[in-house]
C-alpha cells in the first residue's frame, strides 16, 4: 500500500462532489431557523450567510489552487502559520464533516422509516452510512460516478419543487404581521440554521489531490459550485416560505414534501415522490462527506499529526483505513440521535476551519507573495470580508449554543494535548539512533 492517491476527478465531478455534500441543507434543517425570527428576518440570515460563503469560496480557491493538497486546510494552515496551526485547522475540518454527516444519516433513516414504518430508523441510518462506506472503499473514480448520480437527481428534485410551486407561492406568508419577531437577536439566532444551506461546500478542496488538472479545474468547479447552492438556497426558500406557515415549516422534518402536500393535498402522489427525492439529496450528501473527512485523516496522518497507518492507501488508491475508522466514530453518534447538538457541533468546527483559512490567506500573501498564485481573489477586501463574517457567526453561534459549545472547546482543548503528546514521542522516536533500536528489533 502506497501514500499517493490518483489523479481520476473531473471539473463536473468535483462539481457533483461539492454540491452533493451540501444538497441535503436545502431539504431539511435550514427551517428550524424560522422559530426564532420571521421570515423576513430568516432573508436577512441567509443573506449575510451568502454573503460570506460567495466571499469565502472565491478565496479558499486561490489557497486549493496554489497549494493543491489532499489535506485543504490543514495544509493551508501548517504552510502559513506551523504545525500547531495545520494541526488545529485539520480538526476543525474532521470536527465538521464528521460530526455533520451522522446528522444527516439520521435524517435519512428517518425519510426511510416514513415510506417503511417497520424499519427502525435508527438501523435504516446505520444501513444506509455503511452502504456509502462500502461505496468509498471500492475507489474515488467510481464514488464519483455514484455521487454524481445523486448529486444530479437532488438538484432536479429542487428544480422540480420550485416548477410545482412558485405559481402557489403567497407573498403575504413571507411579509407577515411577524416581521419584527425576535429583532436583531432572533436573526443571529437563525444564523446557524441558514448556515445549512452551504454547511461543507469547501470540502471540495480535500479533493484537490485527485483532481486532473486542479490549477484549472478547482477555481471552476467551485466558482460553479456556489452559483448553483446560492440559486438552490433562495428558490427553495421563498417557494417553501411562500407556501407554509411559519409554524408550520419551522417544526417540519421535511419541509419540501410538506410544503407540495399543502397545494396538491397529502394524499397526493406528489409529496411522496418529493420525498423519495430527498432521500437522493441526503444520502449525496452523506457520500459527499465521507469522502471529505476521510481525505482529511489522510492527509494528516500523511502529514504525521495522526497515525501513520491511516495514510496508506489501496490499489485502487483509497484510504480505506481513513475512509472507515471515522464512519465508526460517525455511527456511534447516529446511535445517540441528538440531530440538534450535532449539527451545532458540526457548525462550531466548521466555522473555526473557516476563520483559520482566511487568516492563512492573509499570512501567505505576506509571507510568500511570490507563490505561484494560478486564481488570486480581490485582495484584500474579498478575504477580508470573509474574515469578518466568520468572526460575527462565531459569536453568534457561541452565544445561543453556550452549553454544547463548552463541550466543544473541550473537545479541541484533549485533541490539542494529543498533539503536543503524540508530536513529542515522534520527535524523540526520529531523534532516537538506529544502534540503540537493534536490541528492540
Amino acid at each position: 500500500m502506497s501514500s499517493e492517491l490518483k489523479k481520476t476527478l473531473k471539473p463536473i465531478q468535483l462539481w457533483a462532489i461539492i454540491v452533493g455534500m451540501v444538497i441535503s441543507g436545502m431539504y431539511c434543517g435550514w427551517n428550524s431557523g424560522l422559530a426564532f425570527t420571521s421570515p423576513l428576518g430568516f432573508i436577512i440570515a441567509i443573506l449575510v450567510v451568502t454573503a460570506f460563503y460567495t466571499t469565502f469560496m472565491f478565496s479558499y480557491a486561490e489557497l486549493s489552487t496554489a497549494i493543491p493538497h489532499a489535506g485543504g486546510p490543514s495544509e493551508y494552515a501548517s504552510r502559513a502559520i506551523g504545525r500547531f496551526g495545520g494541526f488545529v485547522a485539520g480538526f476543525a475540518c474532521l470536527v465538521e464533516f464528521l460530526f455533520a454527516t451522522p446528522a444527516i444519516a439520521i435524517a435519512a433513516g428517518a425519510y426511510i422509516n416514513f415510506a417503511f414504518p417497520r424499519v427502525p430508523s435508527v438501523l435504516a441510518a446505520i444501513v444506509c452510512y455503511a452502504i456509502f462506506v462500502i461505496i468509498n472503499c471500492i475507489g474515488v473514480e467510481t464514488a464519483a460516478k455514484v455521487e454524481m448520480g445523486i448529486t444530479v437527481i437532488a438538484v432536479l428534485g429542487i428544480a422540480l419543487f420550485v416548477i410545482l410551486g412558485i405559481t402557489h407561492v403567497n407573498i403575504a406568508s413571507i411579509v407577515n404581521s411577524k416581521t419584527s419577531m425576535g429583532g436583531i437577536k432572533g436573526v443571529y439566532s437563525a444564523i446557524p440554521y441558514a448556515i445549512w444551506f452551504y454547511l461543507a461546500v469547501e470540502g471540495g478542496a480535500m479533493a484537490a489531490e485527485e483532481c486532473h488538472n486542479p490549477k484549472k479545474d478547482i477555481p471552476k468547479s467551485f466558482i460553479i459550485s456556489i452559483g448553483t447552492l446560492v440559486i438552490l438556497a433562495f428558490l427553495t426558500f421563498f417557494v417553501t416560505a411562500g407556501v407554509l406557515d411559519q409554524k408550520t415549516l419551522a417544526g417540519s422534518a421535511s419541509p419540501l414534501p410538506d410544503a407540495l402536500g399543502v397545494i396538491f393535498g397529502k394524499q397526493s402522489i406528489i409529496p411522496n415522490v418529493m420525498s423519495f427525492i430527498g432521500l437522493f439529496g441526503l444520502v449525496a450528501s452523506i457520500h459527499g462527506l465521507i469522502i471529505g473527512y476521510s481525505r482529511q485523516a489522510f492527509a494528516m496522518s500523511r502529514a504525521g499529526y495522526l497515525p501513520k497507518f491511516l495514510s496508506k492507501v489501496s490499489s485502487k488508491g483509497v484510504p480505506v483505513l481513513s475512509v472507515v475508522i471515522p464512519s465508526l466514530v460517525g455511527m456511534v453518534f447516529v446511535a445517540l440521535g441528538d440531530t440538534a447538538t450535532i449539527i451545532v457541533i458540526s457548525s462550531f468546527g466548521a466555522i473555526a476551519l473557516y476563520i483559520i483559512s482566511m487568516v492563512s490567506l492573509f499570512v501567505l500573501r505576506r509571507k510568500e507573495p511570490k507563490m505561484n498564485r494560478p486564481y488570486k481573489v480581490f485582495y484584500p477586501l474579498v478575504p477580508g470580508i470573509a474574515l469578518v463574517l466568520a468572526l460575527v457567526f462565531l459569536v453568534t453561534v457561541t452565544m445561543a449554543n453556550l452549553s454544547t459549545i463548552a463541550w466543544v472547546v473541550g473537545a479541541f482543548a484533549v485533541a490539542i494535548l494529543y498533539h503536543f503528546i503524540y508530536s513529542s514521542i515522534s520527535k524523540a522516536s526520529d531523534e532516537t539512533p538506529v544502534e540503540n533500536n537493534e536490541e528492540a528489533i
